[in-house]
Parts: structure tokens; sequence; C-alpha cells
């Protein structure tokens, strides 16, 4: 279970969510970017920090932790997605397109000897895909904010399933 602050929808279309993890800063961004940093919390997959560069991604959830949990009823053991980086700034703002479900952005500042995160996703096309992404990614910073600190994660399906039904409730329809 997360102590981690929940997502906040600041309008029908949009998702925040922030974090204070360990630093410092080129850490996180190395977790943000990297792909075998980000398999091990959210996807693997080559990503060109440059405007319009390439970003794919695949998530095979199922290896995210040992074990797993129970995979929610209709999610695959794969799935993958490729968009375009919009922006990047290391080590402290990376934005890219995720066709068809919005844009995701990540921003980092320095907090002391941590670094807070701040995650934005817009045009969110409906409500179910709000669902799925808020306990998604809270989820998945959960996993970013224990693989981080060195600690064991939550198994991620349960996690995730615990998540989506907190956010059925906090979310406006």
């Amino acid at each position: 279970m997360t102590d981690a602050p929940y997502g906040t929808q600041t309008d029908p279309a949009t998702l925040t969510m922030e974090r204070l993890l360990p630093g410092p800063i080129e850490r996180v961004w190395t977790w943000l970017t990297d792909s075998d940093h980000r398999r091990r919390w959210l996807a693997a997959g080559p990503m060109d920090l440059t405007p319009g560069g390439t970003v794919a991604l695949t998530w095979r959830n199922d290896e995210l932790t040992t074990p797993p949990g129970t995979r929610p009823e209709g999610m695959k053991p794969e799935h993958s997605m490729t968009g375009r980086v919009i922006a990047a700034d290391p080590p402290h703002h990376l934005s890219y397109d995720w066709p068809g479900v919005g844009e995701v952005t990540f921003d980092l500042a320095p907090a002391g000897d941590r670094v807070r995160l701040r995650l934005t996703h817009r045009r969110i096309p409906d409500a179910g895909t709000r669902l799925g992404v808020s306990a998604g990614w809270h989820a998945h910073l959960d996993l970013l904010a224990a693989g981080l600190a060195g600690l064991p994660p939550t198994p991620h399906w349960d996690n995730f399933t615990r998540l989506r039904e907190i956010y059925r409730a906090r979310l406006t329809p």
C-alpha cells in the first residue's frame, strides 16, 4: 500500500500527480528516460529526446514485481505505444504525446536532497481512460519511488486494482 498523495483532476481531461523522490535529479531523469531503468517501473523502449523524436514504450506489467499480483480481467500481458517527444530539457522537463490517450509531461525540480516530480497527463479522451491512467500512473509512480529508494514494491497488479477502486470514487464522472 502507498502513502503517496493521490492525483488531482484539474479539469475533466487533465490529471496531475506529484512525488518527492530520492535524488539527485540526474538519477531520476535517468529512470524516466533510459529504457533499462524505465522498464523496472513503467515500460521499456527507445526514446529520442529531440523534439519530434520517437518514444516507443512496451509495458510488461507482469514483470514489474515478484509476485506480480493478479492481472485484472481484460488487461493484456503486453501493450505497446509509439508517440513523439514534444519537448525535453534534461534533467528538468520531458513531454511526449501518447496517441489516443493524451499528452504526458514530467517536470523535475530539486527539493533539498530529494527531487519533486510533477506528472501531468493532459487531453485524456474520456472517463474510462481517465480512470485507467489515474490508477496506472499512481501504481507506476509507486514502483518508481520504491525503486529509487531501494525498497521492495507492492505487487503491481494488486496495487493497481486497489487504486482503480479508490480513483473510481475520487474522480468526477
